[in-house]
């Protein structure tokens, strides 16, 4: 039933101690025992998902990679979308997360599915028209390194999507939201108990990388403490397109010039 489910879930997070010499190991540590339940419990608190995906293009013959992609469950907004990309390659550090995943893309029998176990910083990937970050970045200790990263990956005018738990800046620029002492505070402690890393910067260094095409802020639910709200934002951005290079002296001559 869902709310044992739930409460094996929020055990886990409140009291199972997280162990690990490096960050696959802590990662493995966390997500082992409650993997067969984390769809369940995200869908109540991972928000803003649903409407990100399902408003992303799918570039007939494209590519498609989900960084910290963990069960493949974002992949099921895309519906039957998923048929016309070339292909869509989830990489993640937990191998218990994407064995949810690797039963996922068999149940769907989805044929140009593919798995990447590994850190996202270094795996081999090809270039990619839409490269997504679905509350992946917090757990990315290097996040701006993962950003750079995806840009590399990107072609020019390719699209980078991400959604995630924030904070904002004490003095956010013109425009975007601006969070109390209160929620400045408590959210980053809160969520570092699970190693997951909220940040101030994620948004303006986005911005400062991609042409912004669509920048959403809100509060979302927790489960078991509905009192509660925990910011997140979405960003949509596109990398710029290659700059034509200058005409040459003689490209820029008009034909009476160079026929003089």
């Amino acid at each position: 039933m869902s709310i044992f489910s739930d409460a094996r879930v929020t055990s886990r997070l409140l009291f199972a101690p997280i162990r690990g010499a490096t960050h696959r190991d802590r990662l493995e540590s966390f997500y082992r025992h409650q993997a067969q339940d984390y769809d369940r419990f995200r869908k109540k608190l991972l928000h803003g998902r649903q409407a990100l995906y399902e408003s992303l293009p799918t570039p007939l013959g494209g590519t498609w990679i989900e960084m910290g992609g963990g069960t493949g469950a974002n992949l099921e907004f895309l519906a039957d979308r998923i048929g016309g990309l070339e292909s869509v390659h989830v990489v993640d550090l937990s191998s218990s997360l994407l064995a949810q995943a690797t039963e996922r893309i068999a149940r769907h029998k989805w044929k140009n599915v593919k798995i990447t176990h590994g850190d996202v910083l270094d795996v081999d990937l090809p270039a990619a028209d839409i490269i997504t970050f679905s509350y992946s970045l917090t757990m990315i200790p290097p996040w701006y390194a993962a950003i750079d990263r995806a840009l590399e990956l990107l072609k020019p005018g390719g699209i980078l999507a991400v959604v995630d738990f924030y904070v904002s800046r004490k003095y956010p620029s013109a425009g975007r939201g601006k969070h109390g002492w209160f929620p400045r505070s408590l959210w980053p402690l809160w969520f570092a108990m699970d190693n997951v890393h909220l940040s101030a910067d994620h948004l303006p260094y986005l911005e400062s990388r991609l042409q912004a095409m669509r920048i959403d802020e809100g509060w979302g639910a927790i489960p078991w403490v509905p009192w509660l709200r925990v910011p997140y934002y979405t960003f949509v951005g596109q990398k710029p397109r290659l700059r034509q290079p200058p005409a040459s002296a003689a490209e820029s001559l008009t034909p009476q010039q160079a026929a003089a």
